[in-house]
């Protein structure tokens, strides 16, 4: 029985797919594409030293699973690799692999940026997260940021690789530190 394929997977075979000359431009294109908002352009040292790998991950790490996909077709459309974008997209939702993206996506995926610019006291938030989904090195990174928006900026760098659990770890946390802006946002759609 075949295995079914990921998001990342579809991502990774439309940059697998590039010539290098077209790879050099999508990280050209990317580092000037316009980003959502509450995120990020991936820095150009990081960028340029990618290969299809690492470029994946980059995208996933900056853009979430959400995000990533719509924002690596929409680099491609504008280089002129549209064949690669639409299978990217195409076989994305074929596969149902954005079914649980906007109906089912969780809600510390769902309220990003307004959880990041937000969120008053990070610290109680992260002693709850310690040990369980955050190790030493982690809380440290995190806690050496200035302003709560770098910490939870920080800390949503690490969201991508985390399952549901963890998510509702997070969401918990956050709840019962800033209960009023959890029940602000609930009220939202």
């Amino acid at each position: 029985m075949a295995m079914a394929r990921t998001v990342r997977d579809r991502l990774l075979e439309a940059l697998d797919d590039l010539t290098e000359g077209e790879l050099q431009r999508f990280k050209a294109k990317l580092r000037d594409f316009p980003v959502p908002e509450g995120y990020s352009h991936i820095p150009r040292g990081r960028l340029e030293k990618a290969g299809p790998v690492a470029l994946a991950d980059l995208l996933f790490q900056f853009y979430t699973e959400a995000k990533a996909p719509q924002m690596a077709a929409g680099v491609l459309e504008a280089i002129g690799c549209k064949p690669q974008a639409e299978r990217l997209l195409l076989g994305a939702t074929r596969n149902g692999m954005q079914a649980t993206v906007p109906r089912e996506q969780h809600f510390i995926d769902r309220h990003r940026e307004a959880l990041i610019q937000r969120t008053a006291t990070v610290e109680g938030i992260l002693d709850m997260l310690y040990g369980t989904i955050l190790d030493d090195e982690q809380y440290q990174a995190i806690s050496a940021k200035t302003t709560s928006q770098e910490k939870m900026r920080e800390l949503y760098k690490l969201v991508p690789s985390w399952n549901r659990d963890c998510k509702d770890r997070l969401y918990k946390a956050i709840k019962m530190k800033n209960k009023f802006l959890i029940d602000d946002l609930e009220g939202q759609p």
